[in-house]
């Protein structure tokens, strides 16, 4: 039964160097569990054939014992009726009887014991076939993950990381320089703006100077109306002219400044 030894040995040896040397580990796995199916149901049948010849030699063996048994009691019957010579020929059919006896007890014992190893055998077998079947999922799981592994390290070998990371920092520099020109515009957009806001507000400030000034000639009487009525920038350089006369007559004035933009 030498393939029950081989298919043992097989996988005794180490199943995963045997993958990778396979071209396909998956397929080799799968070839693994229908090359032990196969075995497994040779040697199913070969335990039947085993288990038939060893019935039938214990049948033979049991026959041959009962035979002895009745030639000695045939024996035995002569010699209760005195026929010594029927006794013996009685005797000399039990020797017969006894060398088949012998004969297929030594068969039945051979035939036995190689049932037996057979059994233990397919049992084995069995034992190594279920535990191929539970490792099969995991053995392939790993086979697609190896391969998986190998695809994607292949595919990163296969980039320039150097050009890649070239290509990156000119992008880099590119959006740098993008972003300092909205910076820079944005503050020149915030610069005239705020200008013009200061510019504006001196407006106003003037507006307001030149009114409480109006009103302040006007209370004085210094504030001429009608159709000869100055500009009120006109009154002011007239009032100041008359502060000029007054304080070279030592009299105290009171000097105007207009506030110029």
């Amino acid at each position: 039964m030498g393939f029950f030894s081989r298919m043992i040995d097989i996988f005794k040896s180490n199943v995963n160097d045997l993958i990778d040397r396979a071209e396909d580990p998956e397929k080799m796995v799968k070839q693994i569990i229908a090359d032990m199916q196969q075995e497994l149901n040779k040697s199913t049948q070969a335990l039947g054939k085993a288990v038939a010849s060893e019935r039938l030699a214990q049948k033979q063996y049991a026959e041959a014992q009962k035979k002895s048994a009745d030639w000695e009691a045939k024996a035995k019957a002569a010699l209760a009726a005195n026929n010594i010579e029927l006794a013996k020929k009685a005797l000399a059919q039990k020797v017969k009887a006894d060398e088949e006896v012998a004969t297929y007890k030594e068969m039945y014992e051979t035939i036995s014991s190689q049932t037996e190893a057979i059994r233990t055998q397919v049992e084995t077998l069995k034992a190594k076939l279920s535990e191929a079947k539970s490792r099969q999922a995991m053995l392939i799981a790993r086979s697609q993950m190896a391969d998986t592994k190998k695809a994607l390290a292949q595919s990163v070998s296969g980039i320039d990381t150097s050009s890649a990371y070239e290509k990156l920092n000119r992008m880099e520099e590119k959006i740098t320089r993008k972003e300092a020109e909205a910076d820079a515009f944005a503050e020149i957009a915030g610069t005239s703006a705020s200008k013009d806001y200061e510019t504006f507000e001196q407006l106003q400030t003037d507006a307001k100077i030149d009114d409480e000034l109006q009103r302040l000639m006007a209370e004085m009487g210094q504030l001429r109306t009608g159709e000869e009525e100055l500009s009120l920038e006109e009154q002011i350089a007239a009032a100041e002219a008359a502060g000029k006369a007054a304080g070279a007559e030592g009299a105290e004035g009171i000097s105007f400044q207009k506030l110029s933009d």
